[in-house]
Parts: C-alpha cells; sequence; structure tokens
C-alpha cells in the first residue's frame, strides 16, 4: 500500500512537471517563434482540444457517443459574438438589423449587454440544454447507437432552426466578431488575439484539471462502470441517468467555452458550427489521441488539425482524402488511438504501463483491493 501511495505521488508530480512544460512551451516560447498568421491557428486548435476534452469525458469514460456537439460549440460562440456585435454606441442597433427593417433590440438580446451575464451564459447556456437534451434521452434509457442518433437528430434541428433566423441572428451569415470591440479593444488587433490565445492555453489547463478531477476519484470509477455495464451498476443501488445527465450537461458547458473561444480567434460564428461533418470530426480528434485519457483528445486535435491546415495549403483538392486515411489506419491499427498504441508496446517491451486507455473497472486497483479483503 505504501509503495503504491509512493508511485501514485511520483506519476502525480511527473504530470505537474509536464503540465507545466508544456504551458510555457505554449505561452511563452510559441509567441516568439510562430508568425502572427501561425500563433492565430494554434490558439483556434487549442479552443477545439477543450471541446475534445468534454467528448472524452462522456464518450472515453462513460460511453456515451455523442455526434451532436456541435450545437452546444455554436451556443457558446452566438453567447459571445452577442455581447460583441452589442458594444456599440448607446442607441445603435448590430448593423444586420437594420437588413431586415428591425428597429428595436429583441428581447433576448437584452442580457448580453452585460459582460459578467455573458461569461456565466456561455457555461450555463450549452450547459443546461445539453441537461434537458440528456434527460429527455436517459430517462428513457435510450442508449448504444439510439443515443448517437438522437444526438445527431438534434443538432439538425438547431441547424435549421439557427439558418432560419435571418432576423434575429442573422441567419445564414452568422455574426461577426472580428470588427466588434471588448474593452475598447479591436477584438480582431494582434495585442487582442494574443490575449485570447493566452486566455485559451489557461483554460485548456483548467478544463483538463477538472476532467483530471472528475475522472480520478469514485465520480470517475462510477462513470466507468457505466459503461462498461450499465445493469450492474443500476442493481448495485445507482440510478445511471442522474449520473449521465450530468456529466452531459458538464460536457455541453466545456464545448461552449471551446465555442466561444474559438469565434473570437475565427472572426465569425455561422450555423456551420452546428454542421454534421464538424462534430463527426471532433469524435475523430478523440479516437486518434485516445479515449479515455484526456492528453489523448489534446494531442489528436493539435496533430489532425494541424495536419489538416499543412495539407489544405499544400493539396487543396486531396487533403480530405489524407484525414480519412488518417481515422482508417488509426481506426483499424490503433483502435485505443494513438496513446493506447504506445501503451501496448510498453508492455510489449516489458515496461509498466503508465498511461491508461479506456480503462475497465475490473482493472482498478480499488475493486482488486476490495476482492482480496472479501476473499
Amino acid at each position: 500500500m505504501k509503495l503504491e501511495s509512493i508511485r501514485k505521488r511520483k506519476r502525480l508530480l511527473l504530470e505537474v512537471q509536464i503540465l507545466l512544460a508544456v504551458v510555457l512551451i505554449l505561452a511563452i516560447a510559441m509567441p516568439l517563434l510562430l508568425p502572427a498568421f501561425r500563433l492565430k491557428i494554434l490558439g483556434r486548435i487549442l479552443s477545439l482540444a477543450i471541446v475534445a476534452l468534454g467528448i472524452d469525458l462522456i464518450w472515453g469514460y462513460t460511453g456515451l457517443l455523442s455526434l451532436g456537439h456541435g450545437i452546444f460549440f455554436a451556443l457558446g460562440g452566438y453567447a459571445f459574438a452577442m455581447y460583441l456585435n452589442l458594444q456599440l454606441p448607446q442607441g445603435q442597433l448590430p448593423e444586420f438589423f437594420s437588413l431586415y427593417g428591425v428597429s428595436k433590440l429583441p428581447w433576448f438580446w437584452q442580457p448580453f449587454y452585460s459582460f459578467p451575464f455573458t461569461m456565466v451564459a456561455i457555461i450555463l447556456i450549452p450547459g443546461i440544454v445539453a441537461g434537458l437534451l440528456g434527460y429527455l434521452i436517459f430517462r428513457n434509457r435510450i442508449r448504444g447507437v439510439y443515443f448517437s442518433i438522437l444526438t445527431q437528430a438534434a443538432l439538425l434541428v438547431f441547424f435549421n432552426f439557427f439558418n432560419g433566423q435571418q432576423k434575429l441572428i442573422n441567419g445564414t451569415n452568422g455574426l461577426k466578431t472580428d470588427t466588434q470591440a471588448i474593452f475598447g479593444v479591436l477584438a480582431s488587433s494582434a495585442g487582442a488575439q494574443i490575449a485570447f490565445y493566452e486566455f485559451t492555453i489557461l483554460l485548456v489547463v483548467l478544463t483538463y484539471l477538472l476532467c483530471r478531477w472528475l475522472t480520478s476519484g469514485r465520480f470517475g470509477r462510477l462513470l466507468v462502470a457505466i459503461r462498461d455495464d450499465e445493469v450492474r451498476t443500476r442493481f448495485s443501488g445507482y440510478d445511471p441517468t442522474g449520473f449521465k445527465v450530468l456529466v452531459f450537461a458538464i460536457s455541453g458547458a466545456i464545448a461552449g467555452i471551446s465555442g466561444a473561444l474559438y469565434t473570437v480567434q475565427t472572426g465569425i460564428i455561422t450555423p456551420k458550427a452546428m454542421d454534421v461533418a464538424f462534430s463527426i470530426e471532433m469524435v475523430i480528434w478523440v479516437a486518434v489521441g485516445g479515449r479515455a485519457t484526456l492528453v489523448g483528445p489534446i494531442i489528436g486535435t493539435l496533430l489532425v488539425r494541424w495536419a489538416q491546415t499543412l495539407l489544405s495549403e499544400r493539396f487543396p483538392e486531396v487533403w480530405l482524402f489524407f484525414q480519412g486515411a488518417l481515422f482508417l489506419i488509426v481506426v483499424t491499427v490503433l483502435p485505443d488511438g494513438i496513446l493506447g498504441g504506445l501503451n501496448q508496446l510498453r508492455s510489449q517491451l516489458g515496461f509498466r504501463p503508465r498511461l491508461v486507455t479506456y480503462p475497465s473497472i475490473e482493472e482498478a486497483p480499488e475493486v482488486q483491493k476490495e476482492r482480496e479483503e472479501i476473499g
């Protein structure tokens, strides 16, 4: 027991050291090494890594494959864009309203004059929508492929709804943020973009630590138990419905934060953020990096999105084939993702695995200890 405790401390210390090193490289070295254009791309990719962490939380640890996370991503983006579009002289309306003959600001825009309200809304609105959607699905004990189909169907409903709201949110044209100001500074200016980049790094770290905390204790073991055998978990005295609704709501809130950061670094948010292909791509990032690792989704997002950027620049007509080939290789050769493959390689070479990819509740040290005590 004492030896296991020492090992845990060593692993925790190593994890902290690696995390600090990565943060220092991203926050200090990259702004000095990369041109502004490339740094902005890196900032966008890091913001997408946040939504990948949320998907890993529900898919890798809870076994819920969501194909509709673009809903929550877009809601966070629209919330922040609405605030930025209201940073105008008193009495003026965002420019697009005049195109459709709207002379009075719609009632649901009014609260977004407030910056504190907007920051809360970026988290709460996607979280509440995810919680309500999850409750409607999970209370009927819908799971597996049916859950995935329903989340994608919900995504299509939201996509079509937002597309048709020309007078309220500019419909297919979306809301621009690059020409708006925040605290008196143009959102697209170099100084503001650097600030958004550094803030994105901070939120990636905080989101990682939140997911690490949620999955490392009893709550995390319960999520894995629900994923591995929900029926047995229910017969053990737990109600999986409440836990699945909670973790789905948390994942939705995380996606909202990601959407807000991505929007302000891209310069616009449109219903295309709720495109089916984009939500599926989020799942690909997690699969490539490795499910239930937390580090894997970040690596997968960086790898896939950066490769997409470079390949689309050099091979604009065929880069999608490269992306598809990468996913097929990972699924067929490395079904547990890159980190899972590294873990298997370490095991074959005789090393003790450090990374647990898609862990089973049966392998948990606490479960094995309880069995020994009962036996």
